[in-house]
């Protein structure tokens, strides 16, 4: 039995708590359970055989509360392959008042959920610290701190390797020469086994010390690295040179193994320093965009202009920003004009017009008017910021199909030591009975060959490149999870209005009836529409602005709900509608009657435009096609993908614009409560789905979809209900954010194959005696360095 005490939100009297204490009591494996409502507390005694924290946290939630749980993310310094990442969250997840613990190699970052009435950051760090680890808090400016501190570690390998490299050179030769036969040399220095031990004791004791004292930190913190198998397999064939160097002619021994010892540290150090190198370049994706941030900004403060640090920055203050600048924070424009680059953030290559209303993000670049703002998000709001979160906590994720590796390297090492044994035991006794040195060679490359690291990168370094690249065209994934899902995908349900088109209605047609030109007829219809503000009428008078047409005074405007309006200009009525608006005030439109009706079923809204009894003409309008919608579409079927359109719209309407674009699969007259079951039908056909919407109303669907794709707008990047949000705003994103995840996956499984692989096949090998030490040593250093050099190939991957 085990006790929780878990903090409770959202009781506001006597009966939500009783109701609390009474769903927890029915529940299997709840010994007891009492809630106390001025303390806001739930005491839950459980069989943690029957039930977990989690499932009673999900209870709680799943009638109406919520449970108060707390998230740290930590930097973890001391972790030298998958064994150590897995025992820190063995442990972390097994400690009373933790929800959740992932501990992240190749970031060096544990993420632990867990409840404040249980537990403090202060206990979570003395665990880690109790297994051997070094734990801290992660500051803003860690980045940074991470860059030098991964710099240091960098300069330190290169030290310890030239030294290892230094003296195990003359063992090196000394090798050769006995390989090679070549007896001429036999009289150097280097063949007296006194000299030997000199050069080996050097490179065991000062650079290999390292793995002396990792090995001892991770045994006292009760598990296993690689660490102890290196320390374990040159310690072997160093002491035993050592006995024959000293005692041997006692025995009769004679050969000695120091070149083994010391060339497989060397091999190691240097894998290790080629590994830390790639590691450092799998996390360049974060420094680019924490570069991308202005240092200062321009402020205007008791009417004068002051430059001030970025930080000091407050909501609501006004910015100046020149020429050529990076605008500081988040935005709107208060004064002047100009173009901003924002192809940073969003991908955009064409620079964007702002004026005076506009949202700007803040570290996009300002190309030409000097103007000023407001701040509307500073610090950790602005889009830059939120960016940098979702890319980090993705980076910091695990995939589902990482959960293999984690049990793996969990067991491994005491596997490979048992192996090892065994396998010494089986040439001493069986293999080639009495023969000691044979057996411990064998055993030595049993040790030296298995390589949890590989095993342990495969998956998170993959990650890290992926969402990075990700990060990169605007494609912001919110873990690795996601990534995994989005490969699975063969079905893509697209919503029409602010998706496929561009959610704002604009001209497309101008059809004249009578003498008057074009021009004529948008003049008449602008100044008609002029004083509504019906989105069609916005959209003629925004057309009419585009050409530099001046209005006319409209008079005596009269709208009519659902047909249309009546208006004066120049003392004559006007009319702008539907036909029956027509049909009232006696306006013949049979001439032009075939013609709406072919632009309604272009998708189009066709108003007729009439006077005293006279049909001047018909203007049409319609949400038009974002530019890239097509090819999108294209591209997805090109990836086999069964692409739906979902529409509130008329099945005309809405087939037509499924036409454009090449969708024959759509969903028509859908209210938006119903997008979600049309997704679930979807997903009951078999089908691994992907909904892409605005992430407003289509929040429901997005988040019953397998993948919730939201089409951003380059401010508002923290989509609750999407999995993946796509800045730019446009369906490439989504082609995009399907081709990185399947590359990413591929990538991940090339990774793990190849660390599985070569420990299935390298241990066997090695314990039937057909690998020597330093052949299994060479391997071992360059297999981790193999995994994350084939993730950085990703950074080359070209998605467009």
């Amino acid at each position: 039995m085990s006790i929780i005490t878990l903090k409770v939100t959202g009781m506001s009297c006597a009966a939500c708590s009783g109701r609390i204490e009474r769903v927890l009591n029915k529940m299997d494996g709840i010994n007891s359970a009492q809630v106390n409502l001025a303390l806001e507390k739930a005491t839950v005694e459980y069989d943690t055989d029957k039930v977990s924290n989690i499932d009673i946290i999900d209870k709680i939630k799943s009638i109406g509360f919520d449970v108060q749980q707390e998230k740290v993310q930590l930097a973890v310094s001391g972790m030298s392959c998958a064994s150590c990442s897995a025992r820190i969250e063995r442990v972390l997840n097994k400690s009373p008042g933790i929800f959740n613990a992932t501990v992240n190699l190749a970031l060096e970052k544990a993420v632990v959920e867990y409840n404040p009435e249980g537990t403090d950051v202060g206990e979570i760090k003395r665990k880690i610290t109790k297994l051997g680890f070094q734990a801290r808090d992660i500051e803003e400016d860690d980045q940074d701190r991470e860059k030098d501190q991964r710099n240091k570690e960098i300069k330190r390998q290169r030290l310890y390797f030239i030294i290892a490299a230094i003296f195990s050179a003359p063992l090196f030769l000394f090798m050769l020469v006995m390989v090679f036969q070549l007896d001429a040399l036999t009289q150097l220095i280097i063949f007296d086994p006194k000299a030997q031990f000199v050069f080996a004791s050097v490179v065991q004791f000062i650079p290999g010390l390292y793995f002396y004292k990792d090995a001892y930190g991770s045994l006292k913190g009760g598990s296993a690295n690689m660490s102890v198998l290196v320390a374990l397999g040159t310690s072997a064939a160093y002491f035993y040179s050592v006995f024959v160097t000293f005692f041997g002619h006692q025995f009769g021994m004679e050969e000695v193994y120091y070149e083994s010892a010391a060339i497989i540290i060397t091999l190691v150090l240097l894998g290790k320093m080629l590994e830390s190198q790639a590691k450092g370049r799998t996390s360049e994706a974060i420094r680019k965009l924490m570069n991308l941030k202005a240092k200062n900004a321009r402020v205007i403060r008791e009417g004068k202009e002051q430059e001030i640090p970025i930080d000091e920055v407050v909501v609501g203050d006004i910015l100046v920003v020149r020429p050529g600048e990076k605008i500081p924070v988040d935005g709107v424009v208060e004064e002047g004009n100009s173009t901003v680059d924002q192809s940073m953030l969003t991908g955009e290559s064409v620079p964007v017009d702002k004026t005076e209303g506009d949202e700007i993000i803040g570290a996009t670049i300002n190309k030409l008017g000097t103007f000023k703002y407001k701040a509307t998000k500073v610090g950790r709001d602005t889009a830059l910021a939120q960016i940098i979160k979702i890319v980090e906590d993705a980076q910091g994720s695990k995939a589902p199909v990482q959960r293999m590796a984690d049990v793996i390297s969990a067991y491994f090492v005491p596997a490979v030591v048992l192996i090892a044994v065994m396998t010494f035991l089986g040439w001493y006794f069986f293999g080639d009975n009495g023969n000691f040195t044979r057996a411990l060679i064998n055993f030595t490359a049993v040790l030296v060959i298995a390589c949890p690291c590989a095993l342990g990168l495969a998956t998170p370094t993959s990650i890290m490149v992926g969402t990075g690249k990700g990060a990169e065209y605007g494609i912001l994934i919110k873990g690795g999870e996601h990534l995994e899902s989005a490969y699975r995908l063969n079905a893509v349900v697209l919503d029409k209005t602010g998706t496929i088109t561009k959610g704002e209605p604009s001209l497309t047609d101008i059809v004249v009836a009578g003498e008057r030109s074009e021009e004529e007829l948008l003049k008449l219809a602008a100044s008609a529409e002029s004083s509504s503000e019906h989105p069609l009428a916005k959209a003629i008078v925004e057309a009419a602005k585009e050409r530099n047409i001046s209005l006319k005074d409209a008079k005596d405007f009269n709208a009519i709900p659902g047909h249309g309006i009546s208006v004066a200009i120049e003392k004559e009525k006007f009319l702008i509608g539907t036909a029956k608006l027509m049909a009232d005030n006696n306006v013949d439109i049979s001439p032009m009657k075939q013609k709406a009706a072919e632009l309604e079923g272009e998708g189009k809204t066709a108003m007729y435009v009439g006077s005293d009894k006279q049909l001047i003409g018909i203007i049409a309008v319609a949400d038009t096609i974002k530019e890239n919608s097509l090819q999108a579409v294209q591209r997805m079927q090109e990836l086999e993908l069964d692409v739906w359109m979902i529409t509130g719209d008329n099945r005309r309407t809405a087939e037509a614009i499924a036409q454009e674009v090449g969708i024959t699969n759509v969903m028509a007259e859908v209210l938006p409560e119903q997008k979600a079951d049309k997704i679930k039908e979807l997903q009951q056909q078999g089908k691994q789905v992907g909904m892409v919407g605005d992430g407003i109303n289509d929040a429901p669907a997005l988040a019953t979809a397998d993948v919730g794709f939201a089409i951003g707008t380059g401010t508002d990047v923290a989509m609750e209900a999407a999995d993946i949000t796509l800045i730019k705003g446009d369906l490439q994103g989504v082609v995009n954010s399907i081709k990185l995840s399947r590359a990413t996956m591929r990538n991940i499984k090339q990774n793990l194959f190849w660390a599985m692989i070569y420990n299935s096949v390298g241990i066997p090998v090695a314990a039937l005696g057909f690998l020597s030490p330093i052949l299994a040593g060479a391997a071992m250093a360059f297999s981790s360095v193999s995994v994350v050099t084939n993730a950085l190939r990703l950074r080359k991957l070209k998605l467009d």
